[in-house]
């Protein structure tokens, strides 16, 4: 098998590792940022079940109409420190991912890490980029929401 590429984003976020690891996997914090720029306000679902082999299930609509939604298990869970997730869009279920998220607590702040791995292309990595930036851009906005500047 090639080696698949894989896309990693880094963002320093004025928020806690708590308060992240709590909206990455909360649903009903999940409902409120999840997805790329064009997703649809309010179409956004959520089920987590937060545990080493429990499984997660994410559907929400673009702004064109059109659903999509992914699922998986949790390989890692380190409260306020670490996620590893598989993903798999619901549309390609013969093409599983692998996600993971790092939180490290800086002064001020949380660095976020996110690693999208096993991708099938340089085209996927250039549209998963996208759609990750578009969700950090909104978790951002989540997490730091009343927060004193």
């Amino acid at each position: 098998m090639k080696d698949l590429p894989s896309l990693t984003l880094k963002r320093q976020i004025k928020a806690s590792p708590a308060r992240i690891f709590k909206a990455w996997t909360d649903p009903a914090k999940l409902v409120h940022w999840f997805g790329p720029r064009e997703t649809e306000e309010g179409s956004v679902v959520a089920e987590t079940d937060l545990r080493v082999g429990g499984a997660y299930n994410i559907r929400f609509r673009s702004s064109d109409g059109r659903e999509h939604g992914a699922s998986g298990v949790y390989q890692e869970v380190v409260p306020d420190e670490k996620l590893v997730f598989t993903w798999t869009w619901l549309e390609m279920p013969e093409m599983p991912t692998l996600m993971t998220i790092t939180l490290r607590g800086e002064e001020g702040g949380t660095m976020l890490t996110l690693t999208h791995a096993l991708l099938a292309d340089e085209a996927t990595v250039a549209s998963h980029r996208d759609g990750w930036e578009g969700a950090i851009d909104k978790l951002e906005r989540f997490v730091t929401r009343g927060a004193k500047k």
